[in-house]
């Protein structure tokens, strides 16, 4: 067994790992770094950026809102049944860090917010310019722009003499008398390792690839009736790891939102349905107001209530046309602004490979028959929603008027919507330190746990008021572990 040493030792080098890791450096401390994959990054590599309040940016942007703000709007979000002193920690430092993140390179594209909520809701539901999207090296931006964020926060890790061990897992900590002292690894080549040090910093990523953990900890089944991002390796090992050396459970969740089954593979199908239509579910019923669609958390949960925990969204003609000649009534930062133009080719394709979740009618009874959706729900649902489309007003959920439009104006077209998640959250109970805690809340000295393994911030439902917020949390964390780390380590030696 290879015999190893380290200040800090990061499991994983995902973006809350990385933070950590040039967190600790930062402050003087030798660091060793084990990941699973040949590479960094993790899931943060098909991300678009984190959350800021505070930043250079957004005051230069006239963005107002301040941290203590968001953690007031945070607390009415969740019902105050989060640990709010960890959320004031996060929110507090999240403005420096992305100067931070600036200042190694990373170029943002601005301060953004995913949605904006209808005049009806503004006042407590409208989005927040806190998510900071990055510029990918090629200038572009979109999914996987991130890339470059991780890829500048390892170039500075390694400036600052940060060891990195790739293709080598780690499968257990270490303790003595109740205390992480190191961990135990192996190589590529099956050499097992043994790095003690002065403290373990868990950033595995949570357990989005893990079907059997997901069903048992949140009720959902993988690829039935949930259809989330599942990085591979993401399997829940630093949350085993850190429950075997006595850390207290905390109640995990999906990062719920909604997407076709393989979306990034039908892409443009994807987008082209997230649109205020006719959203129904299976027995034909409208089960939310369609202007809210937007909130793609809000929308995931409502999904997850309806029978078969599926929906479906529908268009005719007309709207395509519509669509095609002023593009989406709601706007995306995430699929292509000209998806329409390539709407025609990429419907064409799939429908002839038997891509099961879309099809098209000619009239709405055999709309029913080829979608399985309740035949007489439907007929009754689409006659009611065209009478409250001439009069302009919706009787059942006061949907925005501009999006009232009747449907049966030439081809309808189906999607079925299936709830998604981007993955995990939460399963090690922490404190505002990223200490780890056993089940009576005391800390497990030398032990911290950061990113989507610990993030327990934001109770049942993901704020998407305040978007960017998981790649905040990351990122934070990572940082704020680090350095409470290096004292931990420093003053215990």
């Amino acid at each position: 067994m290879k015999q190893m040493d380290a200040d800090i030792i990061v499991v994983a080098a995902g973006l809350s790992g990385l933070s950590a890791a040039v967190a600790a450096g930062e402050k003087g401390a030798k660091v060793a770094v084990f990941e699973k994959a040949n590479t960094t990054g993790g899931a943060a590599n098909m991300g678009m950026g984190p959350l800021g309040i505070g930043s250079r940016i957004q005051k230069e942007q006239m963005v107002t809102i301040t941290p203590g703000e968001a953690l007031r709007k945070h607390m009415y979000f969740t019902h105050c049944r989060v640990d709010l002193r960890i959320v004031r920690e996060y929110y507090f430092k999240s403005g420096e860090t992305i100067d931070w993140l600036q200042d190694m390179g990373v170029r943002f594209a601005g301060a953004q917010r995913a949605f904006s909520a209808p005049e009806a809701t503004k006042a407590y539901s409208d989005g927040e310019f806190t998510w900071h999207v990055v510029i990918a090296d090629d200038g572009t931006v979109g999914p996987r722009s991130a890339t470059s964020m991780t890829s500048a926060l390892t170039r500075r890790a390694k400036e600052l003499c940060v060891e990195f061990y790739l293709e080598t897992p780690v499968k257990e900590i270490i303790t003595e008398n109740g205390e992480a002292v190191g961990v135990r690894a192996v190589n590529r080549d099956g050499e097992e390792i043994e790095c003690t040090g002065g403290a373990v910093i868990l950033a595995t990523g949570g357990f989005g690839a893990n079907p059997q953990m997901i069903k048992e900890q949140t009720g959902f089944e993988f690829g039935k009736t949930i259809f989330n991002f599942a990085i591979p390796g993401m399997v829940g090992d630093g949350i085993k790891m850190a429950w075997a050396a006595g850390a207290g459970h905390t109640d995990c969740t999906m990062e719920l939102m909604y997407q076709l089954p393989d979306n990034m593979n039908h892409f443009i199908l994807d987008g082209a349905f997230r649109q205020p239509c006719l959203w129904i579910n299976r027995l034909g019923e409208r089960f939310i107001p369609e202007d809210q669609i937007a909130n793609t958390t809000f929308t995931g949960n409502a999904i997850a209530t309806q029978p078969g925990k599926i929906c479906f969204s529908v268009f005719d003609d007309a709207l395509l046309a519509h669509y095609r000649k002023d593009g989406g009534d709601i706007p995306s930062h995430v699929h292509p602004h000209d998806l329409y133009e390539h709407f025609n080719e990429e419907w064409e394709r799939d429908l002839a490979a038997g891509y099961e979740p879309i099809c098209e009618a000619a009239s709405l009874e055999e709309l029913a028959e080829k979608s399985g959706i309740n035949k007489a729900g439907l007929l009754n649902t689409v006659k009611q929603y065209n009478e409250d489309c001439e009069r302009g007003y919706d009787s059942i959920f006061e949907k925005d008027r501009r999006y009232m439009q009747k449907i049966g104006n030439g081809k309808l077209y189906c999607c079925r919507q299936n709830v998604g998640a981007y993955g995990s959250l939460g399963g090690i109970l922490i404190n505002y330190r990223m200490e780890a805690l056993t089940p009576g809340y005391e800390p497990i000295p030398g032990l911290y746990a950061v990113g989507t393994d610990s993030c327990n911030i934001f109770g049942d439902s993901y704020p998407f008021i305040f978007p960017g917020n998981t790649m905040g949390w990351c990122v934070n964390s990572g940082r704020i572990a680090g350095e409470n780390a290096v004292n931990f380590a420093f003053v215990e030696d």
